[in-house]
């Protein structure tokens, strides 16, 4: 399988799946919405817990832990945070089938108090040779995911109550240091 290993990662490119929403909302109020992790179990169906790892506050090199509902653990890396308009992160240790796995948020404030939310998860799945079929699972599966964050940061972005504790986190002394039981 070796040999045919490069064959088939050219006939199935890494995985990419993205959606786009419109929030009412500034760009400043998504990234501490995105970046807060008092709040993050309220709006996100996907995490069941999250923490930084080494550090209090988020930030390019701050390492994150994070379980999903389906029981899976990863850790990923800030590669970038560039407040108010994005932030990315790559997998470090995580699922097995996972070669690579990143993820990143972008705003872009259209005016009128609309602002355009992307997010995307770029991933590359093991064995080699199963990505024909993988790729085209994880697309679908991770599709579905990803829209229904999207959406769900979209409603979050708009509740006043969010926002404000979002707001207050990112701007007090123990910025992300919150631990979710």
């Amino acid at each position: 399988m070796a040999v045919l290993a490069p064959l088939l990662s050219r006939l199935s490119p890494i995985g990419v799946v993205e959606r786009t929403r419109i929030a009412r909302a500034s760009a400043a109020d998504a990234f501490a919405v995105a970046s807060s992790y008092g709040v993050r179990l309220e709006w996100d169906p996907f995490v069941s817990a999250q923490h930084l790892v080494n550090t209090g506050t988020p930030g390019k090199g701050v390492r994150t832990y994070t379980r999903s509902r389906h029981g899976l653990t990863m850790i990923s890396e800030y590669l970038t945070y560039r407040a108010p308009t994005h932030m990315g992160m790559k997998m470090v240790q995580g699922p097995w089938f996972f070669r690579t796995f990143s993820g990143s948020w972008h705003f872009k404030e259209l005016g009128e108090g609309r602002l355009e939310v992307v997010y995307r998860y770029r991933y590359d799945c093991r064995p080699a040779w199963l990505q024909p079929i993988s790729h085209r699972i994880g697309n679908w599966y991770l599709g579905r995911d990803i829209a229904r964050r999207v959406d769900a940061f979209v409603a979050g972005c708009e509740d006043p109550d969010i926002v404000g504790r979002a707001r207050a986190e990112a701007a007090g002394p123990s910025a992300g240091s919150h631990r979710p039981a």
